[in-house]
């Protein structure tokens, strides 16, 4: 148990310090080429923070597992708006007003995220994803990614420093201290649950989900406390975007996945409308709306815990 616990706090370290050198580096470089940090935040931000659930996807689908695989990225999908960014906007209820110009290619990423959902959605109301349904959400990624790609530098964005060509190299550290330190906190918490009886499906939708989501919450409150809104924000939608469509749409390729419950894809659409009002409305009321969303998210959990048979 000690030595579980001590993985644990050399997991979460990791995370915090390699969340620290990913923001920087990504921020640094955003300046460098004259890259908007919203676009930062939505591609390689974003695509760095999504491996966990890329290699966990991945390996369930080519393993047989594909449920596990459709319900990490339904699950990651969720904790990342419910979660990581309802924690981030609750602290910080004005980054988004703060943004500046960085906010309408924030709308515009947001838009594209809803897009990805509704495709997503579109499919899955078949009860089965198959190869159709990821061939047709990896072209959709590489659509999107076109568009995200053809932005450039905004004027009016926050105040950002360069570190030269360190940047590439806060990057990479960032990133692998990230994915080992999620690596390390999953492997402690799955333990963890197994000590205490706790069923192997339940982990599965819900410490591993929370798990893989671990460098979305450390990169983007790191970013939310070092008042860098839009790389917070960016780095949400893009994280969302690349589970659904390449994630899912890798996975898909391998395996098939059947819809268990039509549920959890209510869920996962309904908490991805809820990101509008902390975009639009005043920061009094997105610090509130931040609050509800903690809260249903806490509620969602437990009804997952406890729509599950234990004992």
């Amino acid at each position: 148990m000690i030595v579980t616990i001590l993985i644990l706090a050399v997991g979460i370290a990791l995370l915090v310090k390699g969340a620290d050198l990913f923001v920087g580096g990504g921020s640094g470089l955003a300046l460098r080429y004259s890259i908007s940090p919203a676009l930062i935040g939505s591609t390689i931000i974003a695509f760095g923070t999504s491996l966990p659930e890329l290699v966990v996807s991945t390996n369930a689908a080519a393993t047989g597992n594909s449920e596990i695989a459709l319900g990490n990225v339904i699950g990651s999908n969720i904790a990342n708006i419910a979660l990581v960014l309802a924690l981030c906007t609750f602290i910080r209820p004005g980054m988004v007003a703060a943004s500046g110009a960085s906010r309408s290619s924030l709308v515009r990423h947001t838009m594209l995220m809803l897009a990805a959902t509704a495709a997503f959605a579109l499919f899955a109301i078949r009860g089965t994803l198959d190869i159709v349904a990821g061939t047709v959400f990896l072209l959709l990624f590489v659509a999107i990614l076109v568009i995200l790609l053809r932005e450039r530098r905004e004027e009016g964005e926050v105040e950002i420093r360069s570190h030269g060509w360190a940047d590439a190299l806060y990057i990479g550290l960032g990133l692998v201290a990230v994915i080992v330190g999620a690596q390390l906190v999953v492997d402690g918490a799955v333990t963890l649950a197994e000590a205490f009886g706790i069923p192997a499906f339940v982990i599965g939708v819900s410490v591993v989900a929370v798990g893989t989501s671990l460098p979305e919450l450390a990169t983007s409150f790191v970013a939310a406390v070092r008042d860098e809104g839009s790389i917070s924000i960016g780095n949400i939608l893009g994280s969302n975007i690349f589970n659904l469509l390449l994630v899912l749409g890798i996975s898909l390729l391998l395996a098939p996945a059947t819809i268990g419950s039509p549920v959890d894809i209510i869920v996962v659409v309904l908490f991805s409308v809820a990101i509008l009002p902390l975009l639009f409305a005043r920061p009094s009321v997105v610090r509130g709306w931040s609050a509800l969303l903690l809260l249903a998210y806490a509620a969602y959990i437990a009804w997952s815990f406890g729509a599950v048979p234990i004992g």
